[in-house]
């Protein structure tokens, strides 16, 4: 579903923390801290799992699997539109 990496990664491409991540995905800082020291696939409540992958998906990060086709192989992320920047990434509502 997801790997350690491919969290660390999400959460880099979006300039977000731990705690804000685990605030986006309704879960704790130390269930983020667990999942992101997993090696490989991260391992946990499915529920859980859900939860985050939901909220980068929300935030507008694409999860690249093994058998995705991309320029390159193995597993990654991207934001699912490039025009869109991190520091663009924000609402109206943020701007308030």
């Amino acid at each position: 579903m997801i790997t350690a990496g491919q969290m660390r990664a999400a959460r880099a491409l979006l300039g977000i923390d731990q705690k804000t991540l685990a605030e986006m995905a309704g879960v704790s800082v130390p269930t983020i801290q667990r999942m992101e020291a997993s090696k490989g696939n991260v391992r946990g409540v499915v529920d859980t799992l859900a939860k985050v992958v939901e909220a980068l998906d929300r935030a507008g990060i694409e999860l690249i699997g093994d058998n995705v086709q991309s320029i390159s192989t193995g597993r990654g992320v991207r934001l699912k539109d490039p025009a869109i920047r991190p520091a663009e990434n924000t609402t109206k509502q943020d701007e308030e």
